[in-house]
């Protein structure tokens, strides 16, 4: 068990190591993990034996169910609502088109069966939402006309149509379904998968505005929540994965309390899960079958590459009047991922005769697609002009802050002795970045307007750009009671250490700390200390 323990310590600290390396050299992280598992595996360094297909179906579905929902969950819906329909029919229309020309390609030119070519281009058929998703962010590859949320929103709603071809095709070739009853498969797979998710999406939100003033369970509802959004429908015969993404895009998108938090928990836990799928496939994986099955890789990514792909992205975006260069980005970004071997797992233990050795197969064009085109993302990017060098890609994510308090607003309360009495608000000397936004009189709200006049008993509301705390301060309460010393005194006369009097409490009132203000033993002084 210890030895167990210290292996798993030392994936995840190469694996940090291999992150940072790949930042500098421009590999994606992701390929790290899968050359990390093949070290360790049977053909590798520590030649570990391990050929457990049926350990590692189990594994890859937790990680998918959590993968999936997260490519929900951190997707911003109002940055891709814009884009929501060019992306819809890329995940569903667009796998499709990609998995059926795949799928001639691989019979006419490589031999492959009809069955057996058309499943592998249902295995192949859908990008990697955890490939892109990892790119975009770790390049801060910010892109023009929505790009980015296309392809966020794509790739990470695309699995469930990639699912269910395989999982049709399996069952064909298994001789247990006809055609008619693979409509039936494909009916109840889509409405099961909409309505479970609707329904637990819609009860999930419910259960987290009721427990809003209880953030500690938040992340614990949230995982739950993950993990029923697929085993439910999945039980009832619904496509497990569509619903968990529909659950995922709905809760991440409701206004609940410390949604950013929620996110950032959840995107520690999809990142143990996508170290530890990419790591379990490069374990179970041989690398000396590799060089056998590389031709006919190589043959079905160029072709997926520079035909496919492009050929249903161009048919589906065409219409919207896509410029070239977002066409070009968003075809080359077409990235495969995990979830294509996964579903090659899938095939595995089904028990299916295949011709060729389509996991390998599909481990290969992995490593190519990711090596390869997601190496180049951002290269093809530049050279189509596509980067927005005024965005920021990190917008189109949930867990984006920098945008959620720009403005921060001060009350200032106009009494008699006030020196903005009796004057207009164009005569009051406000400093520049200050603005009047509000008067409350009474029961009554003013629009404050150069020329409107500051009474007594006013409250004036003032907006200002929100500070950025990039030197972090600490505030802390001091008790005047606790130090003597200071009473009676002035506050200029108090030496504080180099720490800045931000507020005096005195009973329940704030008093602005004026130089000339006199502690009392009651007060409670509050101090900002810069580190």
């Amino acid at each position: 068990m210890t030895f167990f323990l210290l292996f798993i310590s030392a994936v995840l600290l190469l694996g940090v190591l291999f992150s940072k390396l790949s930042n500098r050299i421009g590999i994606p992280v992701l390929l790290g993990f899968l050359a990390l598992g093949m070290v360790f595996g049977t053909d590798g360094i520590f030649r570990i034996p391990f050929d457990d297909y049926d350990i590692v179906n189990h594994i890859s579905t937790i990680a998918l169910i959590f993968i999936i929902f997260y490519g929900g969950f951190g997707t911003n819906w109002k940055a891709a609502k814009p884009v929501a329909v060019q992306s819809i029919l890329l995940s569903t229309l667009g796998v499709f088109a990609t998995a059926a020309l795949t799928g001639v390609f691989c019979h006419f030119v490589l031999g492959f069966s009809w069955l057996e070519g058309l499943l592998v281009g249902s295995v192949i058929g859908s990008t990697d939402a955890a490939s892109v998703f990892s790119i975009l962010r770790s390049k801060n590859l910010s892109l023009k006309h929505n790009t980015a949320s296309m392809l966020e929103l794509e790739s990470g709603s695309n699995d469930p149509c990639a699912y269910m071809m395989t999982f049709l095709i399996l069952s064909m070739m298994g001789g247990g379904v006809t055609g008619g009853q693979a409509v039936v498969l494909t009916l109840q797979q889509v409405l099961f998968g909409l309505a479970g998710g609707a329904l637990i999406a819609w009860a999930a939100a419910w259960i987290i505005r009721t427990l809003k003033d209880d953030s500690s369970v938040g992340p614990l509802v949230v995982v739950a929540v993950a993990i029923l959004s697929y085993a439910l429908p999945a039980y009832l015969g619904g496509n497990g994965y569509l619903s968990a993404y529909v659950v995922g895009l709905v809760l991440g998108n409701q206004h609940v309390a410390d949604k950013k938090e929620l996110v950032h928990f959840m995107d520690g836990i999809v990142c143990l899960m996508q170290i530890t799928l990419f790591f379990m496939l490069g374990l179970l994986s041989t690398p000396s079958r590799l060089p056998a099955c590389l031709p006919v890789a190589l043959a079905i990514t160029a072709f997926l590459t520079f035909v496919s792909r492009p050929l249903s992205v161009v048919a589906l975006l065409q219409p919207f009047k896509a410029p070239v260069g977002q066409l070009g980005v968003v075809a080359w970004a077409g990235l495969r991922g995990a979830t294509s071997v996964v579903f090659a797992i899938m095939v595995v233990i089904s028990g299916v005769k295949t011709q060729y050795d389509l996991f390998h197969i599909t481990f290969c064009v992995v490593l190519l697609s990711i090596g390869v085109q997601g190496s180049l993302l951002p290269w093809c990017a530049k050279k189509l002009k596509m980067i927005d060098p005024q965005g920021n890609v990190m917008r189109t994510f949930n867990d984006y802050s920098g945008d959620d308090t720009p403005v921060q607003f001060i009350r200032i309360y106009i009494h008699e002795g006030h020196p903005w009495n009796g004057k207009l608000i164009r005569e009051a000397p406000l400093p520049p970045d200050l603005r009047a936004a509000l008067i409350l009189r009474g029961d009554e709200r003013v629009l404050p307007k150069g020329d409107t006049l500051l009474c007594p008993g006013d409250i004036l509301i003032l907006s200002a750009i929100a500070y950025q705390d990039e030197q972090r301060i600490e505030l802390r309460e001091t008790a005047v009671a606790g130090h003597p010393e200071w009473q009676g005194k002035h506050i200029y006369e108090v030496d504080w250490g180099g720490a800045l009097v931000i507020l005096v409490q005195r009973g329940g009132e704030s008093v602005l700390p004026s130089g000339e203000v006199e502690l009392q033993s009651e007060d409670t002084v509050v101090l900002a200390d810069m580190g």
